[in-house]
């Protein structure tokens, strides 16, 4: 179960501040695959980021059961400043993994993300589409209840897509996702429900058919 209660969020910008969320509550039942659609700047990476708690809200609650991924897709858990090796080393410390299955899971997301030597150096030197094989990488070493994917399955070559969907199908046999994406084919596929955001509210809808409708006439992609 995840809950949003009375959340605000907004940032400073050089017009001053905007709010992308104000006083938003919504639940997400436990077990669902969620769809997370919207326009752009609807605001779905700003609650990726708060429901990773990769960001804070400005006041409200956001409540969550179960262990829920940083947004793979944006590298929101990624340090800039740290090499590959120490991002995968930082993220085994949270989960308080240590010594000989620490080394494990660096072998893992080395030889998973096929960056070679760039693995050593500062992920500020990556290109995007190799900060996004290293947070997948990452992400897939480690187990969680609930994956937040923000289109990720786009990276890569033809080998490499292939690659990390059947390891993402995988871990989807005991985990559950939550996917923000503009290919309403992939969301009607992969999601039990959708969350529609449109001017800061969210709107939850168990049919996804019904989302999808409500986001094409809120005018989203066709």
């Amino acid at each position: 179960m995840i809950v949003l209660d009375n959340v605000t969020k907004s940032y400073m910008t050089l017009n001053g501040r905007k709010s992308v969320f104000r006083n938003m509550s919504f639940e997400i039942p436990k077990g669902k695959n969620v769809g997370l659609i919207g326009r752009n700047g609807a605001g779905k990476s700003t609650l990726m980021r708060l429901l990773s708690a990769v960001d804070l809200p400005d006041s409200g609650k956001v409540i969550t059961r179960g262990r829920l991924s940083w947004p793979v897709g944006l590298s929101g858990g990624l340090q800039k400043n740290l090499t590959g090796r120490d991002n995968v080393k930082f993220v085994c410390r949270i989960q308080g993994i240590r010594h000989s299955r620490m080394q494990e899971k660096i072998r893992y997301v080395r030889e998973f993300a096929e960056i070679g030597d760039y693995f050593d150096q500062p992920v500020s030197t990556y290109s995007s589409g190799m900060v996004a094989r290293l947070a997948f990488g990452t992400s897939m070493a480690f187990d969680f209840d609930y994956y937040l994917i923000d289109e990720v399955m786009a990276v890569g070559d033809a080998t490499f897509k292939t690659k990390s969907r059947q390891v993402f199908d995988e871990r989807l046999k005991k985990s559950k996702l939550i996917l923000v994406s503009h290919n309403m084919k992939l969301i009607k596929n992969m999601c039990d429900m959708v969350v529609h955001l449109d001017h800061g509210h969210a709107e939850l809808h168990t049919n996804v058919d019904h989302g999808i409708a409500a986001y094409r006439n809120a005018g989203g992609e066709p």
